[in-house]
């Protein structure tokens, strides 16, 4: 017996109402901006500039109570993380510690860090400061605009490579479908005022693969389904690609999903904020591939040219029993 997500033969109809989804889409999208606009991102300290603090000690870490001795020094936005190596020996326990800079000072004064230092000796009198880094305005800023430069290549090079594979058709709704993921992804971290830092790019980055994966499946059955149903609508085409595919993107949005609760639930404070975004990249990402890439794709519409040869399709896949 095979567990089934979709039934077998579903014929859902997903364009019945294709100008609610895009205009929730719409209507999300700009209540995204306009939150960026009116509240900004809680840049990290990768962003906002401040100093890390590496520290080494005998006794194991335990990041609560690191927090608990920094926090009545009143620094802001401390990032507190335990560092592994194979190479370190059983008593050689590293942490990072990551505090942002102080408001009117390009990072933290030496002051501050005897403070620190005095706070943490008095937890744990075996800690040492092993190294002090800081990041200043200018460096951050640099990584602001290197962070923005990579997402937006990361985005232009899916657009080449769907305009080569298929039909720039596809090519404009797979890439509006990609901006409206990382618009919905901003969106939420400003309006939520999540720490946003270069962890939140890496996500953004793995949400823009994971979503382009969903979408280039289904695209592969629609480009067979239009050689396949000649005379069938666009609509009708689309309609039975999804579903044909459902089991799949269901499937794997699910078991995803299942690996990435774990880790929000008993990763820690640490990458909770990556993996809140790798959750809500998974959602959106799997409605895009449903709801807005193939929308777009009926709207524009598509040149059936039965002259050309038909390339490999990707799907074998793509209709898995789930």
């Amino acid at each position: 017996m095979r567990l089934r997500l979709v039934k077998q033969g579903t014929n859902i109809d997903f364009f019945s109402r294709a100008k609610l989804w895009l205009g929730i889409s719409g209507f999300m999208m700009v209540l995204a901006v306009v939150s960026f606009m009116v509240q900004g991102l809680n840049f990290g300290i990768d962003f906002q500039g401040g100093t890390s603090i590496r520290t080494q000690a005998e006794a194991p870490i335990v990041v609560s109570e690191y927090r608990d001795a920094i926090e009545p020094l009143e620094l802001g936005d401390v990032s507190i993380t335990e560092v592994f190596d194979p190479s370190f020996e059983e008593n050689q326990n590293v942490a990072m510690i990551r505090i942002q800079a102080q408001e009117g000072e390009e990072s933290v004064t030496n002051e501050t860090i005897g403070q620190v230092q005095t706070a943490l000796q008095a937890m744990d009198p075996t800690l040492t400061f092993t190294a002090v880094e800081s990041v200043g305005p200018k460096v951050s800023g640099e990584l602001i605009q290197t962070a923005f430069i990579a997402v937006a290549l990361a985005v232009l090079a899916i657009l080449l490579y769907i305009w080569l594979r298929f039909e720039w058709q596809f090519a404009v709704g797979a890439v509006l479908a990609l901006v409206h993921d990382v618009v919905l992804t901003v969106g939420v971290f400003s309006e939520l005022q999540i720490k946003f830092d270069l962890a939140i790019i890496a996500a953004i980055l793995t949400i823009v693969g994971y979503s382009i994966n969903d979408t280039v499946i289904v695209y592969d059955r629609v480009r067979e389904n239009l050689r396949k149903y000649k005379k069938k609508d666009l609509k009708d085409v689309l309609n039975i690609s999804i579903n044909e595919t459902l089991s799949r993107t269901l499937m794997t949005s699910v078991t995803t999903m299942l690996a990435l609760l774990s880790l929000f639930i008993l990763g820690g404070d640490v990458i909770r904020g990556f993996v809140f975004a790798m959750m809500w990249g998974v959602l959106i990402g799997t409605y895009s591939s449903i709801f807005v890439a193939t929308a777009i794709l009926l709207v524009l519409g598509v040149k059936r040219d039965w002259s050309k040869k038909a390339v490999a399709a990707g799907t074998r896949y793509g209709d898995i029993d789930a």
